[in-house]
């Protein structure tokens, strides 16, 4: 059954650093993607926020948002316009309500977001928000809800027990990874030379350390929010999600979908 996927991120650039390669893999797989992008992403740098000032850097770092859903094979982008990293001057639910009215407009069965651990606030604001919007309410659509990690904010949090990443899933990109990294290059601008951890170099080196640590070779890795399994149909649970990380669950002899991994 084909899915529809929706990821829900703090910044133009965390779509693709956190769950591009897994994307890629969705739309390979005939699923159909849409990516809301809560924050601008731009007026933190001046000591004020002041959208005028920082236009020509907004455009285009929208406009590249818009050319990378469609470099992603996502049927689309929107994006909220937040202030970017000032979310936590935000009441939370005036940041519920736009992830509510997606969810409700689009009915995704899956849903990606940040872990909520991440040392920017933006990060931490987008998580708690999405968890609210997705709350297991009855006929709740959405039966599979997951966190990704995000390179420079993820690693950056002291890691406390409660703060810290804890994946239990991880979706081999060995064959997309090449693809992501190529879609990156669209964010340019908010990338940063190496040894940065927001660095091309250090985003394959974290997708090759997630993969081996799952025993394939590239791969990104998630913390499982919630997974609902629903109704039996021919002889298997179905989640309207699954064991598969695509939101299906494989038969026994269903090999090919054997580099999804859960830990």
């Amino acid at each position: 059954m084909k899915k529809k996927i929706l990821v829900v991120a703090a910044h133009p650039d965390d779509e693709v650093l956190g769950v591009g390669g897994t994307i890629l893999r969705h739309v390979a797989e005939g699923d159909e993607v849409r990516i809301l992008l809560l924050a601008e992403g731009v007026t933190s740098r001046a000591d004020t926020r002041d959208e005028a000032l920082c236009h020509e850097a907004l455009d285009a770092l929208h406009t590249n948002a818009q050319r990378v859903a469609k470099a992603l094979g996502a049927k689309c982008a929107e994006l909220c316009n937040f202030p970017d990293n000032r979310m936590d001057s935000m009441m939370l639910l005036d940041v519920v309500k736009p992830i509510e009215h997606v969810i409700n407009m689009y009915r995704p069965d899956v849903v990606y977001t940040h872990h909520g651990g991440d040392v920017n606030v933006d990060h931490q604001r987008t998580h708690e928000a999405v968890v609210t919007a997705c709350r297991a309410l009855p006929g709740q659509c959405v039966h599979e809800l997951y966190f990704f990690e995000t390179p420079s904010s993820t690693e950056w949090q002291m890691m406390r027990a409660e703060r810290a990443f804890l994946p239990t899933l991880y979706v081999d990109i060995a064959a997309t990874l090449a693809k992501k990294l190529d879609v990156l290059h669209l964010y340019d601008s908010e990338m940063r030379s190496f040894p940065h951890t927001r660095s091309y170099e250090a985003v394959e080196a974290l997708a090759q350390w997630r993969g081996a640590t799952a025993g394939v070779a590239a791969a990104e890795a998630f913390e499982v929010g919630r997974v609902v399994r629903t109704t039996a149909q021919n002889g298997y649970l179905s989640t309207r999600g699954g064991a598969d990380g695509l939101g299906r669950l494989s038969s026994m002899g269903d090999s090919h979908r054997s580099a999804f991994l859960a830990a």
